[in-house]
């Protein structure tokens, strides 16, 4: 049993590994994209863009639920009931919360510089086991270990020089508390209801939100929206469509604490990837932080999932 913990631990932190690679991977689509178009334009097309791709893996997944499971009708009505409610429930919590996190990142970032953004945003890390102490949740002194390697891991990875808060480093902690009760919203509802609808769910919220901020502040020109579409593309293909998706089954019956450690690996991408197709220079100090962020995520294999 306790291998077989070990094994669903690993699988699952490879799942949000695979996650942090593309939300990564999303930093350089989302600064080309803030070119051309406002935050709300650029999170509500790239939502719809994630709404589309889901849609046919949802309708699929549920069909072969059902036929599996061979329930009878009222069974079947039970089961829809109570996932109505998860899906109404997770989606608008998880929803309000991934939208005012993306917003308050996408707007603060013009406020501060980008590599203090990485680090504040993904504290993350930090706040996910404290506010689930509030909840009664303890954690193995090593899982603590882990956390502080990964701010020090970030801290190098991220911070140069001095270091002041603007407004924007206010945002960008603003975007980080928001980001942990969401990850806290799908580590709840992902265990009453596929984790690919409760994705689906989160979409359709903050799609709404998004839209709203669209029309009413920003009112986008057809010719930016274009300009920006391939960034777009990418962001919801990938960043929407499948690192979420990733996200929510991974985050399945696995320590929030834990997932969370595994989520914050999308700066290293981040940088990794600026290094590689931009060209940017990666110097010891980043390279040091990058180990240590990955030296984090092996101590946690050692936790199992308590």
């Amino acid at each position: 049993m306790k291998q077989n913990t070990k094994i669903y631990t690993l699988t699952h932190t490879l799942m949000l590994l695979v996650a942090s690679f593309f939300w990564g991977t999303t930093f350089v689509a989302q600064s080309l994209g803030a070119e051309y178009v406002g935050a709300g334009t650029y999170l509500a097309l790239r939502t719809y863009i994630g709404i589309i791709f889901l849609l046919p893996f949802v309708l699929y997944r549920d069909k072969k639920e059902v036929n599996n499971l061979g329930l009878g009708l009222q069974e079947l009505q039970d089961k829809r009931s109570r996932e109505k409610q998860a899906f109404i429930k997770g989606g608008m919590l998880a929803g309000l919360f991934i939208f005012l996190a993306s917003f308050a990142q996408q707007y603060g970032i013009a406020y501060t510089s980008v590599a203090k953004a990485g680090f504040l945003t993904t504290l993350y890390v930090v706040f996910v086991p404290i506010i689930s102490l509030f909840f009664g949740r303890r954690f193995d002194n090593k899982l603590w270990i882990s956390i502080a390697l990964s701010v020090l891991g970030m801290y190098l990875l991220c911070m140069k020089g001095s270091f002041y808060l603007e407004i924007g480093d206010a945002l960008m902690i603003l975007s980080a508390l928001g980001f942990s009760i969401q990850i806290l919203a799908v580590s709840r509802y992902s265990k009453r209801i596929d984790p690919v609808k409760l994705t689906l769910a989160q979409f359709i919220i903050e799609a709404i939100l998004a839209t709203i901020v669209m029309f009413v502040i920003e009112k986008p020109d057809l010719s930016s929206i274009y300009s920006a579409l391939p960034a777009i593309l990418y962001a919801g293909i990938f960043s929407s469509g499948i690192a979420y998706t990733l996200q929510a089954l991974g985050q399945k019956n696995l320590n929030p604490a834990i997932a969370s450690i595994a989520m914050c690996l999308e700066s290293v991408f981040g940088t990794l990837s600026g290094w590689i197709v931009l060209g940017q220079q990666l110097s010891l100090r980043e390279a040091a932080g990058c180990i240590l962020m990955f030296a984090a995520i092996v101590l946690t294999q050692f936790l199992g999932n308590s």
